[in-house]
């Protein structure tokens, strides 16, 4: 632990001195904060949690695996559900729904993906976007430490996914936190399969980042077809 913190003291240190050289940004206005929260993210993930999910998958059937990362994406689809509601795609909504009602009867509470199988496409929506879609603003782009890039729209969306989890209804606290780690879990070891990219592709991880999640917001917010980004 003395050598965590210390390489978290390092990290605020070096990522304040660079930040007094970083110009301010329109869409990210709170850069420097940002730059020392990346760096702790790094810290703590490469000592803790990346290690803990590369002996998830080192160590775990993969068949048990996929069923989790099916039950969650079960979840998730319910939710891509409401949002496409919300935004009145019905065509949308009436795949999600016609997923959970599939997965979680046939597919025995979304432990298998018949939906996928039978040819039913998945998509992904939340209440970021849908925020977006009723005129709401980005607002300021955000980096939490453990949990990635957002901005305060998409911020909001996500306290909103939080309290409106099914897994905040367990009743036992210990069963609670279980499957609320599993998911984390789950989570981050999907993103070993792709953050290869951000490791060899930039030499400033932290913009690399930034960059490519507002594009891809953005790309989703406008159904793959954004007009052309105002020059910073």
């Amino acid at each position: 632990m003395k050598s965590l913190s210390r390489r978290i003291a390092f990290a605020l240190v070096a990522a304040a001195l660079a930040g007094c050289a970083i110009s301010p940004s329109k869409v990210d206005p709170f850069e420097q904060w940002n730059r020392a929260m990346y760096s702790v993210h790094e810290s703590v993930d490469g000592a803790i949690v990346k290690p803990w999910a590369q002996a998830y998958v080192r160590d775990t059937p993969v068949l048990f695996q996929t069923s989790v990362s099916n039950f969650f994406g079960n979840i998730d689809d319910f939710f891509t559900g409401v949002n496409d509601a919300l935004q009145g795609n019905g065509n949308r909504t009436g795949d999600a729904f016609g997923r959970v009602l599939l997965n979680s009867t046939f597919g025995i509470g979304g432990i298998f993906d018949l939906a996928s199988m039978m040819g039913i496409p998945k998509d992904k929506n939340d209440f970021g976007i849908t925020l977006g879609k009723w005129g709401a603003p980005d607002g300021a782009y955000l980096f939490v430490p453990l949990f990635g890039p957002t901005t305060v729209r998409d911020g909001t969306g996500a306290i909103i996914r939080i309290y409106a989890s099914p897994t905040g209804y367990i009743g036992d606290e210990v069963v609670r936190n279980a499957v609320w780690g599993l998911n984390y879990t789950d989570t981050r070891a999907q993103l070993l399969q792709t953050e290869g990219v951000l490791d060899t592709a930039a030499l400033d991880k932290y913009r690399f980042l930034r960059n490519a999640y507002l594009r891809s917001r953005r790309y989703q917010l406008y159904d793959g077809k954004p007009p052309p980004e105002p020059e910073e």
